[in-house]
């Protein structure tokens, strides 16, 4: 007798709740694909590894924790010979900071100096209750973009005042406090326009380069950053075990965007549930559930521009994609599925795409460098007749931005450090007959190998749908 959807809902969301289950469940033979399990058991497949980091019971990184790294990076400093640190870069500024915000043409700012915790804002406006409100007090405000001399409407002062030039605005605030003079590390391009205005307003300074200085601690997780980004793993996880289960219970029945929807609100109620907050600021920060499915020839291009709202068939690829953050932390998991039958080409492509994300993972060990574990990837790829398909590098460093450096690429000579994250991601895509595939994941970089820190199967178990 066919299920009703309540039924549906309700045993997918006891095998869910149950959580994942750990070495215990075995995968289908490489060979020919093991006939699927029924709707609503995907959880049961999931499986850990036992090399998996414990994930967070915490939803963000905590003050005591940014001045941490503000510590870090004023070592960096002092070493560099740089009195203090200009940062407008948004992710630098949450990640020594900790204060979330949205960055837009407004221009942000914070100064951290080479020693103590007197830092200052640069800020507009719009964002004074969350700067207020959060540990760091000295600040500069100005109303929005763009700015009138002396015009704060929220003061009550309402004048059409002469635009002002925001870099000098920063730059006299820094003079004010006693800046001029000194060595300071921006994070921005040095152009030729800066240079002008600091020789205007703060003579015989000296601008030095710090973008890479934050990105190399960037890089390089704490353990409570792994934590974080083993929780978010977890629960996408958990995801993925929704997704395939409402694929396999509505079949032809439904579209892509059906099973993204269902999907979204499915993860988005499972991790909220989870998060403490009261609907003011600086809870609830950097939650990200962006799930992507496509189906048929959308599979086929790496970077698709078409909105994806296509019917389910028998014989489309089909890919359940996204990335899931907590706190800014976690990362990609997509897993590329295939709806029954496939042909020999589909199960060949499939199977190398497959073989190439374990040998990235096995290689991404410390003391490698990206081209290393690139060229292992392209070459099985080239090897197995497949060059025609390949289109990019096979993974990006993962931070709370998304893309960050290293890569795994053939031209990045970045040494692998333990403490690293990447996606997972060599696609393989065939245009001419409408399918790719493109599994991914996050790989975090230990001494002796790259742990995939995702646990849903890359098998055919898995992927193989039958409708």
């Amino acid at each position: 007798m066919r299920r009703t959807r309540r039924d549906f809902l309700v045993g997918s969301v006891a095998a869910v709740a149950g959580g994942m289950v750990g070495a215990g469940a075995a995968g289908a033979p490489q060979g020919a694909p093991a006939a699927p399990a029924p709707a609503g058991a995907s959880a049961a497949l999931l499986k850990r590894d036992p090399d998996h980091p414990l994930p967070a019971t915490f939803d963000r990184l905590d003050t005591i924790w940014h001045q941490g790294a503000i510590r870090r990076l004023q070592a960096r400093l002092q070493e560099e010979g740089i009195d203090g640190a200009l940062l407008g870069d948004r992710w630098n500024i949450i990640y020594f900071t900790g204060l979330w915000h949205t960055s837009t043409e407004r221009p942000f700012f914070i100064f951290i100096p080479a020693t103590g915790l007197d830092l200052t804002w640069f800020h507009p406006g719009l964002d004074r209750d969350l700067v207020d409100t959060w540990w760091i007090k000295d600040k500069e405000t100005y109303f929005d973009f763009k700015h009138g001399e002396g015009a704060f409407p929220n003061l009550g002062k309402v004048q059409m005042g002469a635009t002002v030039d925001l870099t000098r605005w920063v730059l006299k605030g820094l003079k004010k406090r006693g800046w001029a003079g000194k060595a300071i590390g921006v994070d921005g391009p040095i152009t030729t326009d800066l240079l002008d205005t600091v020789s205007d307003v703060l003579p015989r300074t000296t601008l030095r380069k710090a973008g890479d200085l934050c990105d190399r601690l960037r890089m390089i997780k704490a353990p409570e950053e792994i934590a974080l980004t083993q929780r978010a793993m977890d629960y996408f996880s958990r995801i993925h075990a929704f997704a395939r289960d409402y694929i396999l219970e509505h079949g032809t029945d439904r579209t892509d965007f059906d099973v993204q929807t269902a999907t979204t609100q499915y993860g988005v109620d499972l991790i909220m549930k989870d998060i403490k907050r009261d609907g003011k600021p600086h809870t609830a920060v950097g939650i990200e559930v962006g799930i992507g499915v496509r189906t048929g020839v959308g599979t086929a291009y790496p970077h698709p521009n078409q909105f994806h709202h296509s019917r389910i068939k028998k014989g489309d690829a089909l890919q359940v994609a996204g990335g899931v953050k907590i706190g800014g932390y976690g990362g990609e998991l997509y897993r590329a599925c295939q709806i029954a039958p496939w042909d020999p080409i589909r199960e060949k492509v499939w199977e190398v795409h497959t073989e190439c994300c374990r040998i990235q993972a096995d290689a991404s060990a410390a003391g490698v460098t990206g081209s290393y574990v690139a060229k292992l990837v392209h070459d099985h790829q080239v090897k197995n007749g497949m060059a025609k398909y390949v289109y990019h590098r096979p993974a990006h460093g993962e931070g709370s931005e998304g893309h960050q450096p290293p890569y795994i690429a053939l031209g990045d000579h970045t040494m692998l450090e333990a403490g690293m994250t990447f996606s997972n991601e060599p696609g393989l895509y065939v245009p001419g007959q409408g399918f790719g595939y493109n599994h991914s994941d996050n790989v975090l970089v230990t001494e002796t190998r790259g742990v995939q820190m995702g646990s849903v199967p890359c098998t055919k178990e898995w992927c193989l749908l039958k409708l």
